[in-house]
């Protein structure tokens, strides 16, 4: 009996820990992204015209995904190789 009770208020301790998390976005910018990600969700904004894509498209699609993979991940990058990022103007 006395385990049972330890059992009870050990799960009641847990679960407040999910009161330190205010709910929702906390900033304009992540409210923005949760109302989007909503909308996808509940998919109220999903065009009514069924798009699909015929087998050669799939099959185009599913080699391009397997191309992806010839190619060595190389351990690091080198940065002398990227190009400009000057803001064009600011120069």
């Amino acid at each position: 009996m006395k385990t049972k009770r330890l059992l009870i208020l050990y799960m009641a301790c847990l679960s407040t820990t999910a009161w330190a998390i205010e709910p929702g976005p906390s900033s304009p910018y992540q409210q923005g992204t949760e109302q989007w990600l909503q909308l996808q969700i509940r998919g109220v904004v999903a065009s009514p015209i069924r798009q699909t894509a015929s087998a050669t498209e799939r099959d185009l699609a599913m080699q391009r995904w397997l191309n992806s993979f010839s190619y060595p991940i190389p351990e690091f990058y080198d940065q002398d190789q990227a190009g400009d990022l000057s803001i064009s103007g600011s120069n």
